[in-house]
């Protein structure tokens, strides 16, 4: 079974139009299985170039560490 990295930040436009971001940590279990634990921030933004630059300066984020949906 291929394990693919799950990238650490998921910006995603909700069902009111504005858009979310989401922290991913990602760690392993004793047989080396991944264990994905996702947050949601609770500010909204309503753009998605607001929501990647404010990743970007608080999580100091890579543009590899944000997916989008």
């Amino acid at each position: 079974m291929p394990r693919t990295a799950v990238r650490p930040y998921l910006i995603a436009k909700d069902e009111d139009g504005a858009y979310r971001i989401t922290t991913r940590t990602t760690r392993l279990n004793s047989q080396g299985y991944p264990l994905v634990t996702a947050t949601l921030i609770e500010d909204s933004f309503p753009s998605l170039a607001t929501a990647r630059a404010y990743v970007r300066r608080e999580f100091r984020a890579e543009p590899t560490d944000i997916a989008t949906k």
